[in-house]
């Protein structure tokens, strides 16, 4: 019997990163396991299919991907491109197959994983604002909500995955 590993926060790693920046981390790094482990498995048809009517799993991947690129835009203090809205705007397209998306994935993780450490402790109280409304926000909430987004679309990923598996039966 394999023996499960704790989750990344339990492992005592990153520890030369301040604990705000690191949870983040910790969040994303979890994120990449749990996609790995139920969703890798999935063939590009299953990727995109929407069983009971939900978003597809490469719906979630390709969100969890552009999104994190997004709110790190904003917490830099930066307004979002065109490219980013365009993006944006094809997360439904459901042509997407396995190798492609979990290398936009595998990108994204890695490169906001960069760019999180990149915040001074300093940084994270300071003021952003968020969308075309220019919602208030600080880089602190902004980090804060980068983890819980991108665990909130992980568990519908996962929950997506496992009745695709189960209809393979």
């Amino acid at each position: 019997m394999t023996e499960k590993l704790p989750e990344p926060w339990l492992c005592g790693t990153l520890t030369e990163v301040s604990p705000v920046l690191r949870a983040v981390l910790h969040a994303l790094e979890l994120a990449r396991i749990d996609l790995e482990k139920f969703c890798a498995g999935l063939s590009d048809e299953e990727l995109n299919a929407r069983p009971l009517g939900l978003p597809p799993v490469a719906f979630q991947l390709k969100h969890i991907a552009r999104s994190l690129d997004r709110l790190l835009t904003y917490a830099e203090g930066r307004p979002l491109s065109e490219q980013q809205m365009a993006a944006k705007q094809s997360e439904l397209n459901t042509s997407t197959e396995r190798d492609e998306l979990f290398s936009e994935l595998d990108a994204a993780l890695k490169n906001g994983a960069q760019r999180i450490r990149a915040f001074e402790v300093s940084q994270l109280d300071e003021a952003r604002a968020v969308g075309a409304k220019q919602l208030p926000a600080t880089v602190a909430g902004l980090l804060v909500h980068v983890a819980d987004h991108t665990q909130r679309h992980v568990g519908q990923a996962i929950t997506t995955a496992t009745v695709l598996l189960a209809q393979r039966k």
